[in-house]
């Protein structure tokens, strides 16, 4: 008994393997040298002012350090020439590294309350927490002075620290916030079902995958409190910070010493930089040697 298979009458289909047609290559392509172009120059009005601030720095200015007047050495080998110079910037240090330890402690743990449970009013410290960052600084220098002469505060370094914690820890919160969420809870999870206390799994699991985010955090509290002006102009009274230094100093001219500092915090925070990325890619080649 044999089987008949069906023929098909059906026209065969034809399908056209050629591809679009390849863009000509004598042709200028907009959008592919457009995004190169915008970026190098919004780099290069970046590194402008960096680059002049560098180069004044050897500047040998009398008076003034406006115009050019030849090469020098000597601001890079005595910084601390100008009077209070070097005593507003560790002022300045000071305040930051107080400011960034405080605001990334307790932002931190704010950050991991709000984003990992749920309670009343968590809406409202939401907003507790974002109004520094809406808040001008005229007006919020402007209140915390207000309130510092009503509690009868003398005003210092103390009430400049205090200044920086507050509208310092509302950055932390936000930076460690977005690490938080990027977290997968299947891991705490996980550590507790092999026998890990709440405790041990925060800091064996969790807080190892925050560190990333708390350095990130930290480094935005320092830099933002050290260049801070105008709340400290309101609330540090004869306390005399680095940026408040720079603005009177500018009245009568600039020193080159002021060139000297700024390039050096910039050319440091490039070696931290630098350093984190070096560190990060030896870890990353003995994790693979393993």
């Amino acid at each position: 008994m044999s089987t008949q298979q069906p023929v098909s009458t059906a026209a065969p289909v034809s399908i056209d393997q050629s591809g679009p047609t390849p863009r000509s290559r004598r042709g200028f392509d907009v959008g592919r040298w457009f995004v190169p172009v915008i970026g190098g120059l919004a780099f290069l009005y970046l590194l402008v002012p960096i680059a002049y601030i560098f180069v004044f720095s050897f500047n040998d200015a009398g008076r003034t350090n406006l115009t050019w007047r030849g090469f020098t050495l000597a601001n890079w080998q005595d910084p601390c020439r100008p009077s209070q110079l070097c005593e507003a910037f560790v002022n300045s240090l000071n305040v930051a590294v107080i400011a960034t330890v405080v605001a990334t402690v307790l932002g931190t743990m704010i950050a991991f309350g709000l984003e990992r449970y749920r309670f009343r009013f968590a809406g409202s410290a939401n907003l507790l927490i974002f109004l520094p960052l809406a808040t001008p600084e005229v007006v919020l220098g402007a209140s915390l002075l207000s309130q510092f002469l009503n509690l009868g505060v003398q005003l210092g370094m103390g009430t400049t620290v205090l200044s920086h914690i507050m509208f310092c820890i509302s950055f932390v919160v936000v930076a460690i916030r977005a690490r938080i969420a990027t977290l997968d809870p299947a891991l705490e999870e996980a550590a507790a079902d092999l026998y890990a206390s709440g405790r041990t799994a925060f800091w064996r699991v969790t807080f190892p995958l925050l560190i990333p985010g708390i350095a990130a955090a930290a480094l935005l509290s320092f830099a933002i409190s050290f260049d801070d002006f105008i709340v400290a102009n309101f609330n540090s009274g004869a306390f005399t910070t680095f940026p408040q230094y720079a603005y009177v100093a500018a009245r009568r001219g600039i020193p080159a010493e002021v060139n000297v500092l700024g390039s050096a915090m910039f050319f440091g925070a490039i070696a931290l930089v630098l350093g984190v990325q070096l560190w990060r890619y030896w870890r990353n080649r003995r994790w693979a040697a393993l």
